[in-house]
């Protein structure tokens, strides 16, 4: 599956006012840009002002809740992070970012590197991290370099490093690129890459990286949006960004729009927004002249809901209802024309394909997945393969040392499901009356 980054276009339809309105940019700001807009002046605050206990009050009055899949409110993980007196504490910035139609990370850190070290270099303070590991998949070459020279002129602020702003509080900052491999974005798996090994994901318990972490240590895990979203919180207080969004999704977020689409992009939104929204104004409609068949929320490693359920709202609360999620706010839309048996073979082709192999569940379930796929789409299959399929996915469910076949099963389930009749024509015509419908061999 081509997995590689396009220039979608980013697009912002919101007031002036919002956290990033930076991305629309198409190279990182500048040190002077950023002060210009604001920056750095809620991490001086902290430094200069604000206790960690007031620090950690404002995020949890903010109701920021983690942008990379789980949704786990944030102030949670700094609270456990901070109560440890253990040492060192580090840090992990996860931007491995390798989910098919997701792009939103890699955005921030091209168009606003310094935003996300400002948010990371609150978060440490506060929680009492000494190192900061800015875990960056390595094929952002442009993106890496862009960090690379964010920090350096952080450094020259003294915005890190030793005696930050003469604090006497040190902070080292550190660039990892990581592997080009999907299930190296799990946390766990993510520490075992920074301690020098292969990325597969820990077995639990335990079961957060707060209490064992990165060589054994108290280590608070976010991702790229997530902290970027702090210094804006600390700027206009936790009260007010909660006020943007819905109940138990405050704030913004960006979502990745793709598929068959007219303005495939990078967009802002309040969470709850109506994904209608999304996809006949922002997304400017169908490209084909079919109609919306079905919408992956949140990516493919969520269920996905049918076309006739756009009044749905893209927050945490709404999708979970719908039997989905919102992810990692990956939207790819399907319209009446695209073969979604074609679709599920590419996904779980994907799923099996990126499995570390460790799990049997995972690595057996996964190919026997995509294999009973590949026998339907090829015109070979039969009605018992649609029960094989079923039966697989409930027995591998939950079953795994992280959530890759347990997401691989969810949205096999939700395709046949859903369409079932689309799999029981194939098996019996022995073809597709569709167009080629390779639509996920085409998201980056």
């Amino acid at each position: 599956m081509n997995r590689g980054f396009k220039e979608a276009g980013y697009r912002l339809l919101l007031k002036e006012d919002v956290p990033f309105r930076s991305f629309r940019e198409k190279s990182p700001r500048t040190m002077e840009a950023y002060r210009a807009d604001g920056g750095y002046e809620s991490l001086i605050k902290v430094i200069r002002q604000k206790k960690p206990a007031e620090v950690l009050e404002e995020i949890q009055k903010s109701g920021l809740r983690g942008r990379g899949g789980a949704g786990y409110p944030a102030w949670r993980k700094w609270e456990m992070v901070s109560a440890k007196e253990e040492s060192p504490k580090y840090l992990c910035v996860n931007g491995a970012e390798e989910e098919p139609g997701t792009f939103k990370d890699r955005v921030l850190l091209r168009t606003n590197p310094h935003q996300l070290l400002e948010g990371a270099l609150i978060a440490a303070l506060t929680v009492g991290a000494s190192v900061i590991y800015l875990y960056i998949n390595r094929k952002f070459s442009e993106e890496l370099k862009g960090m690379a020279a964010a920090l350096a002129a952080a450094r020259g602020e003294r915005f890190w490093g030793e005696d930050i702003l003469g604090s006497r509080r040190n902070i080292d900052v550190i660039i990892f690129p990581s592997p080009v491999a999907y299930v190296a974005g799990e946390e766990t798996a993510m520490l075992e890459v920074i301690e020098g090994r292969r990325p597969a994901p820990r077995q639990k318990p335990p079961f957060y990286p707060v209490h064992n972490g990165l060589y054994g240590k108290p280590t608070l895990v976010n991702n790229v949006e997530t902290l970027s979203h702090v210094p804006h919180i600390l700027r206009m207080g936790g009260e007010a960004y909660r006020k943007i969004g819905v109940a138990d999704s405050s704030g913004t977020s960006l979502f990745s729009l793709t598929g068959n689409v007219n303005n495939p992009g990078v967009y802002e939104l309040p969470m709850g927004t109506p994904l209608r929204q999304l996809i006949d104004d922002l997304g400017g409609g169908l490209s084909g002249s079919g109609k919306l068949k079905a919408v992956f929320p949140g990516g493919p490693s969520c269920g996905l809901i049918g076309g006739d359920d756009l009044d749905a709202n893209l927050d945490y609360e709404a999708l979970k209802k719908r039997g989905t999620a919102f992810g990692t706010g990956a939207v790819i839309a399907f319209d009446d024309e695209t073969c979604l048996v074609n679709a599920g073979l590419h996904i779980t082709e994907f799923f099996s394909e990126e499995s570390c192999g460790q799990c049997p569940p995972c690595k057996m379930g996964g190919k026997h997945l995509a294999d009973l796929h590949q026998k339907i789409e090829s015109g070979h299959g039969e009605m018992e393969d649609l029960q094989s399929i079923e039966q697989i996915c409930s027995v591998v469910k939950g079953r795994g040392y992280c959530s890759l076949i347990t997401g691989a099963s969810v949205t096999v389930e939700s395709l046949v499901r859903n369409f079932r009749e689309e799999y029981e024509n194939h098996i019996q015509t022995g073809k597709c009356g569709m167009k080629s419908g390779q639509i996920m061999q085409n998201i980056d």
